[in-house]
């Protein structure tokens, strides 16, 4: 990376559970990618024989993708590299790509960014949002309920203003499917 650090485009778990060190955290979009559950989970939100799915960014032309972007400063550059790939790069369907970001003051910036590989076995890119819904409701891996990376992910993104709405019906859709469809957006 940079000898004066660098930054790192959360659009997921990360958003909300970073778990490295960050002197600046800031909102920011990525152009050319759409956020979406289009990667299977087989750790951390599912199984190999019971998948769950995960977020992801998935080239997408004329897409933009908001989420937050976190400055590392350089003593802590080596640490956070190695943590990132340690927690994203588990089953090699993330591709680790730098690109450039617009960070809320409009300044542009290279970022690492996690993409999945759509030629990896765990891309799954073609499911409806109701199929996606199924899965989310049901899943369970490592790090607990599928359900639970969804609605703490939709609720942080709306926490720093910033509109999904895929993730919105994905969360209603799938709080319907658990019978607890009365615990709205507000609730959480």
């Amino acid at each position: 990376m940079e000898k004066d650090g660098f930054w790192v485009f959360g659009y997921g778990s990360l958003i909300w559970q970073p778990g490295f060190t960050h002197d600046a955290r800031l909102i920011a979009r990525l152009d050319g990618f759409a956020r979406s559950f289009c990667m299977r989970s087989i750790h951390h939100r599912g199984t190999s024989a019971a998948p769950g799915l995960v977020l992801a960014l998935d080239v997408e032309a004329g897409a933009e993708a908001r989420g937050v972007a976190f400055r590392v400063p350089p003593e802590h550059g080596a640490a956070t590299l190695g943590y990132l790939r340690e927690r994203e790069l588990v089953s090699s369907a993330y591709l680790e790509q730098m690109h450039e970001i617009t960070l809320s003051d409009q300044r542009r910036v290279k970022a690492l960014c996690y993409v999945v590989d759509p030629a990896h076995v765990q891309y799954c890119g073609h499911l409806t949002l109701e199929q996606q819904a199924t899965i989310i409701a049901r899943a369970s891996g490592g790090r607990g309920p599928n359900d639970e990376y969804l609605y703490n992910t939709a609720r942080h993104l709306r926490d720093l203003g910033i509109e999904d709405r895929q993730l919105d019906w994905l969360e209603t859709r799938v709080r319907a499917l658990k019978g607890d469809a009365g615990r709205g957006h507000s609730q959480m």
